[in-house]
């Protein structure tokens, strides 16, 4: 899964670097307030992607003495750095750009060549958004779109595909500006691309800050895998009764689990220890994600 999540990122910021200069020279060339947004809106998603790539290296560090369970939750760090990044400078510059056009507005030159550049642009992010649509459907499997964002563990994947999603639509956006302005000779039309194209960029930033706060807190593992790690627990004739299943994600590959358990009364220190051995080894082969289990040996909390 980082290797995939790697590729796409990878992908993704060669596609947005060769676009951001190309944008750019477009910019100096029409002078477009939309243009100008949109090459802003490229050099952040290509610092992102800058971010994502750090962050999956610093995940893959070994755990230590400070960090006992690994430095997994890096990548959910530096996903939120990027919606930060996003909303701060990508919607933050935009909107100032599209206010002070709408306040000085300007005449576009040759604006073919935004023509020219927005078309080519879009084919490039397009197929940046299938490659990163493509790897995100194999994760999700059968779930729904909403739903696999909700309950992702990986926010690699879903941080490209927003990111693309956002300058996808976007591109459109400046596209169909920059066209009514050609049209009707009329700089507004731009300068409220680029204002639109900012808004486009602060909703995007929302939802995934939204979306990683929780992993970024500590969220537990989909709820099929407790039900799993239930149902093996309770196949095992020394237990009696669960009270709890903590699990913990500490990292899109790591989970924690922490296991209250009420054993039977006839087992004594040798079958709860060999019990618990065997627990352990269960679960861990069952669910390869599943990195740590500590099991407690209490009586059950409520009784019938």
């Amino acid at each position: 899964m980082a290797s995939e999540s790697r590729k796409v990122i990878i992908a993704a910021l060669i596609g947005n670097l060769m676009v951001a200069t190309t944008k750019f020279v477009a910019t100096a060339l029409t002078g477009s307030s939309a243009m100008f947004s949109e090459a802003i809106h490229s050099v952040v998603d290509t610092g992102n992607q800058a971010f994502m790539l750090y962050g999956l290296k610093r995940a893959k560090l070994p755990a230590d003495k400070q960090f006992p369970f690994g430095h997994g939750k890096e990548i959910y760090f530096w996903s939120f750095v990027v919606a930060i990044m996003i909303f701060g400078v990508g919607a933050g510059l935009s909107v100032y750009e599209g206010i002070h056009s709408l306040s000085k507005p300007t005449e576009l030159q040759n604006p073919l060549v935004n023509y020219i550049v927005l078309t080519l642009a879009i084919i490039f992010e397009g197929v940046a958004w299938a490659f990163a649509w493509k790897a995100f459907s194999r994760q999700r499997g059968s779930r729904g779109l909403f739903e696999a964002v909700r309950n992702g563990k990986d926010p690699s994947l879903f941080v490209v595909l927003f990111e693309d999603s956002a300058a996808m639509t976007g591109l459109l956006v400046a596209m169909i500006g920059i066209a009514l302005t050609d049209a009707t000779g009329n700089p507004v039309y731009d300068s409220i691309a680029s204002l639109l194209i900012g808004l486009i960029l602060a909703v995007t930033a929302a939802w995934l800050a939204y979306e990683t706060k929780s992993l970024l807190i500590g969220e537990s593992a989909d709820p099929e895998v407790i039900k799993g790690i239930k149902k093996k627990v309770m196949s095992f004739r020394e237990v009696r009764h669960i009270n709890d299943v903590l699990t913990m994600h500490m990292g899109p590959e790591y989970v924690l689990v922490n296991l209250s358990v009420e054993f039977n009364d006839s087992a004594d220190a040798d079958d709860i220890e060999d019990t618990v051995a065997q627990i352990d080894r269960s679960i861990k082969k069952k669910y390869k994600n599943v990195k740590r289990v500590f099991i407690e040996a209490e009586e059950r909390r409520f009784k019938a």
